[in-house]
């Protein structure tokens, strides 16, 4: 699974976000397969700033979705999990932000974040789907 690793300030070395910072994000994390799935869907919808940057772990287990930060705070979906930075963490950088990540779907420019809510449906969607295609095992 990403896991989201905290930037700390020590005693002797204050650190000031620069004002040109983007703000910090919130990682929604799913299984690989309902991640990809949600991707499809998402990219499909035809709206290009339906997804934003997906992060995948090295072993390709999981998917990691950058949203807005707050989210963590009502995100509730069954099998995923949702990682509060605190104003403390992740912000969408050039390189993946976890160790041993790589991304899926890299940010662009003006990298906007995945909509929690759009993000809602199409994780509850691909959950269908895939429920559907392992009944006609």
């Amino acid at each position: 699974m990403l896991h989201l690793g905290r930037e700390t300030g020590s005693r002797t070395t204050a650190t000031t976000p620069a004002p040109a910072d983007p703000p910090p994000l919130d990682l929604v994390t799913v299984p690989a397969r309902q991640g990809l799935e949600a991707v499809d869907i998402l990219r499909r919808a035809g709206d290009q700033e339906a997804v934003g940057p997906v992060l995948h772990d090295g072993a390709c287990d999981t998917l990691g979705f950058l949203v807005p930060p707050g989210t963590a705070d009502a995100w509730d979906v069954p099998g995923s999990a949702c990682t509060r930075t605190d104003g403390r963490g992740l912000r969408i950088p050039a390189e993946p932000p976890v160790s041993g990540s790589g991304w899926l779907l890299p940010p662009a420019e003006d990298a906007p974040v995945t909509d929690p809510a759009v993000l809602r449906a199409a994780l509850d969607q691909a959950a269908r789907l895939i429920e559907a295609a392992d009944s006609c095992r």
